[in-house]
């Protein structure tokens, strides 16, 4: 089963920057896609970003396209998701989650992805 943990969240100004991370138990993540979602109360969870295996391709929500950028760092199974400019249309819980083995085009819907971690608490007040 794998395990993957959120950290690094937290409260902070609109304007400032936050950089999570996402730690995966299991070795074998580094040949998946991994994704970052987030669910803000009362909505529905939403994609924000996802990143390919190799780091090559990246893809973001128009929300925060130029603001957030995802990496990863295959050899320590982690993902990160550096967020600049924050607003207080960020404030969410944040998932990192990777994607379904056999999944190779789809990166947005939730369905696409197979672990999820707890989830991090950003929150951004104005």
């Amino acid at each position: 089963q794998v395990q993957l943990v959120e950290s690094w969240g937290g409260a902070v100004q609109a304007g400032d920057s936050l950089r999570l991370s996402c730690a995966a138990s299991d070795r074998t993540v580094s040949r998946y896609a991994m994704g970052w979602f987030r669910q803000a109360p009362g909505k529905e969870r939403e994609f924000v970003s996802a990143i390919s295996w190799s780091g090559g391709t990246t893809v973001y929500a128009d929300s925060v396209k130029g603001r957030f950028t995802i990496s990863r760092d295959n050899a320590k199974n982690t993902v990160s998701l550096q967020m600049n400019s924050l607003k207080p249309e960020d404030t969410a819980v944040y998932y990192c989650a990777r994607r379904r083995a056999g999944m190779t085009q789809e990166w947005t819907p939730e369905n696409a992805y197979a672990y999820w971690g707890q989830g991090t608490q950003v929150t951004v007040s104005s």
